[in-house]
């Protein structure tokens, strides 16, 4: 069983009532997705406890973010936990569905830890189904809504499972799009890659791999995974 709540070294993430508990893949995710001095303004789509939105909010202290979230129990628990964190005032929870929102204005970056599965076997447990499967916002759903809400010379964050991200990059190029920074991540050595961050933009030339390796052979943390994370883990 999850813990209730997640301790970082500047803030804390309750989880209790959200369906999806913090993970590596998240903490990753928001260590490593690009927020350059440039951005001020991001949308985070199914913020879910606000993990991402907080991270985000630590390691730039100029951005403000808009962090959406269909999920009853999700949103309220996203607004506890950043009303109790430093940068409450630079992060706005909004309850709503991001394919009916109507937003105001559009964002210098968008990122999303969306949901990965589209031809799996379903739970028992409707929200985490929800959250974990494309039965709210498929991937043609989450494109459209990027294309809609970030600027021209903004960016995309994504993250997914290595056979999901073809999916993605699939329909990223038959829109027009590309992937101009992707991020392959190996739980350890000799071990294929099983989560992809990709940075995908209106327009791009090409795109540059790099990899992250998580784990050495003894079970111990890489050296790079160290120096992403030891601003956000307590035992780092």
């Amino acid at each position: 069983m999850s813990n209730s709540w997640f301790q970082f070294k500047q803030f804390t993430v309750q989880q209790d009532n959200c369906a999806m508990k913090v993970s590596t893949d998240a903490c990753i995710f928001g260590a490593c997705a690009p927020v350059s001095d440039s951005v001020k303004t991001v949308l985070d789509i199914g913020t879910g406890t606000g993990l991402l939105s907080l991270m985000l909010a630590q390691r730039n202290e100029n951005i403000h973010i808009d962090a959406i979230e269909i999920d009853d129990d999700a949103a309220a628990q996203a607004a506890e936990n950043i009303a109790s964190s430093p940068w409450s005032e630079r992060i706005h929870v909004i309850h709503a569905d991001v394919k009916e929102y109507a937003f105001t204005h559009q964002y210098d970056m968008v990122i999303c830890n969306p949901p990965f599965f589209n031809n799996s076997l379903l739970g028992d447990n409707d929200s985490r189904n929800n959250v974990r499967h494309t039965i709210s916002l498929s991937f043609e759903n989450l494109f459209a809504v990027i294309k809609r809400v970030l600027k021209p010379e903004g960016y995309a964050c994504i993250i997914l499972p290595a056979t999901e991200h073809d999916v993605w990059n699939s329909i990223v190029i038959k829109n027009g799009w590309g992937v101009e920074r992707l991020l392959k991540v190996y739980p350890k050595k000799d071990v294929p890659y099983n989560r992809v961050v990709s940075i995908c933009v209106p327009n791009t030339t090409g795109v540059i791999e790099e990899s992250l390796q998580i784990y050495e052979d003894d079970k111990t943390y890489t050296s790079d995974f160290v120096k992403l994370m030891q601003a956000f883990y307590l035992k780092l």
